[in-house]
Order: C-alpha cells, then sequence, then structure tokens
C-alpha cells in the first residue's frame, strides 16, 4: 500500500495533544518533556493499539464502525517501519478484527487477552464454552426483556451493551455481579456502557507480555494506546516493563503515563510513526 499519511507525517503536533497521566508525575499539559517522550523510535519500539476509542470513534452498534482507508494504509506503513512490531489490543474477536481491518492481518489480541494471534500466524485461545454456557440464556432473557439492551455474544465472552439504556446499568451491574458471584472462575468487567462477563486470568497485559516474549516484539520497549477500564491492566504491564502507556481522553485514575486528547490526536501521532521511520533510515 501506498500512504498519503507519508505527506502528512509532520503535521502532527504533540506538544497541542499530550498532557500527562493523572498518576504520573505532575507536568504541565504540553510540556516538551511530554512531547519528547512521544517521539517514535520504530526499530527499538513496539506498538499495541487498542482499536474502539482508540483508532475509532465508539459507535452506538459495534458492527456501526468502518475503518477508513487512510488509517489502513498508516497501519500498513507502521507494520513495515516497525519490521512487524505492530499489534492490535482489543475486546473484539480476532475473526472480527481481521473483517474490520481487511486486508490487513495483523497481530492481534482478541476479546481482551482471551485469544491472541502471534506475527507467526499461530492462535492461541482458551476453551472457554463450558464456563460460559449455564449463563447466555439467562443473560439473553435479561437483555431481551429490557429495551435498548444489547448482548454481544463474542462465543469466549458475553458483553451486555447499554449505551441506548443507561436507565439499566444498575441494575445490569447487579444482576451480572450475582451471576458471576456464584462462578469464581468468571469475572465482570466494566467498560465504556458495556458490561462484560469472561474467564478470569486473562486481559490486556497478560496478551501485552506473551508478546514481549516473542518476535519480532522481544527486546524492544513497549508502547500501547489504550481509552478505557479495560486498558489498564495493558498500561500496568507495559509500565511495569519500562515501556510508554499512552491514554486516550482524560481519565480521574488511570495508570497511563501520558495522555492524548482523542482519536484524532491519536492518527496524528501514529503519522510521526512514519517520520520515525524515515529518520532511522537516514541514520
Amino acid at each position: 500500500m501506498n500512504s498519503d499519511a507519508d505527506n502528512n507525517a509532520s503535521s502532527f503536533p504533540a506538544d497541542k495533544a499530550v498532557s500527562s497521566g493523572t498518576r504520573s508525575s505532575a507536568a504541565d499539559s504540553g510540556s516538551a518533556a511530554d512531547a519528547s517522550r512521544l517521539r517514535p523510535c520504530p526499530d527499538r519500539q513496539a506498538l499495541f493499539l487498542d482499536v474502539d476509542g482508540t483508532l475509532l470513534s465508539i459507535a452506538p452498534h459495534p458492527d456501526a464502525v468502518h475503518v477508513a482507508p487512510d488509517l489502513l494504509e498508516l497501519l500498513h506503513g507502521i507494520e513495515r517501519g516497525t519490521g512487524g512490531a505492530l499489534a492490535l489490543i482489543s475486546g473484539r474477536s480476532i475473526e472480527n478484527l481481521d473483517e474490520l481491518f481487511a486486508p490487513l492481518k495483523l497481530p492481534c489480541a482478541g476479546i481482551h487477552g482471551l485469544e491472541r494471534r502471534g506475527a507467526d500466524h499461530v492462535i492461541h485461545r482458551r476453551d472457554v464454552a463450558e464456563e460460559l454456557a449455564p449463563l447466555r440464556r439467562r443473560i439473553a432473557d435479561f437483555a431481551a426483556s429490557r429495551k435498548g439492551l444489547l448482548l454481544e455474544d463474542k462465543g469466549q465472552s458475553l458483553a451486555l451493551h447499554f449505551r441506548a439504556a443507561p436507565q439499566y446499568e444498575r441494575e445490569a451491574e447487579d444482576f451480572l455481579r450475582g451471576l458471576v458471584g456464584a462462578l469464581p472462575s468468571l469475572e465482570l468487567t466494566h467498560g465504556k456502557m458495556v458490561l462484560e462477563v469472561k474467564p478470569a486470568g486473562a486481559d490486556k497485559g497478560t496478551a501485552i507480555e506473551a508478546f514481549m516474549h516473542e518476535p519480532p516484539f522481544a527486546g524492544r520497549q513497549p508502547v500501547f494506546v489504550g481509552d478505557d477500564v479495560t486498558d489498564e491492566d495493558g498500561f500496568g504491564m507495559v509500565n511495569r516493563q519500562g515501556g510508554l502507556s499512552i491514554r486516550v481522553g482524560p481519565s480521574p485514575d488511570t495508570a497511563a503515563a501520558l495522555i492524548l486528547a482523542d482519536e484524532a490526536a491519536v492518527h496524528g501521532w501514529l503519522r510521526s510513526w512514519l517520520d520515525g521511520e524515515k529518520e532511522e533510515e537516514a541514520r
């Protein structure tokens, strides 16, 4: 793919879009130090990207999102510049990620780390059908009886969306906690307008850690960008490995070291990775 993004790579005003995370040492929004930390090193860093709320704006329905051709070209350029050390870390399934980002088939972790495909194209997946089977009908009936609730069955997790019916948030959370409380192998996570029941023991942090033991990620500094509560495990893992954690949008409580304002700021920052690639080639 040939990308017009190369021509716009220098347009990202990093000093206008970044601030320090709330748990980090206090720094003025847009400080030179923060901008310097955001400067990419494509041949020495491994880049991990959340999808919804980070690369793509959150839509009313999971199926209502669209990946623009220029974003596909941008990701392809970064994949090339990092030697393949680029992975998507998402709550979506691998199958859904491949559909969204076709023709790209990037390394990725799906369903919050319950399934993962490395750069070698091998898929690692937990078989959790038996763990979730007793809950499917009960959660489906609960959602069907309350207008606006949407049950998304991802196979390895059950996500109850309440974006169209926020009045049911508390009731839905109490209901799901009651179900999960009797099943210690499962856990309930809370995202942006969604509650998700999934097997315990896997998260975005464990997925990133697994990637960091494999080529071409091993030996690089991890960089992770996410926007939600479910991304905090990834931020923590990256921080422990001496990497860079970046949250999209403000948060009163985050482990992320830096913050980018929104998805547009993420896209602008990603274009700077193409500049980084050019700088490395010029050395």
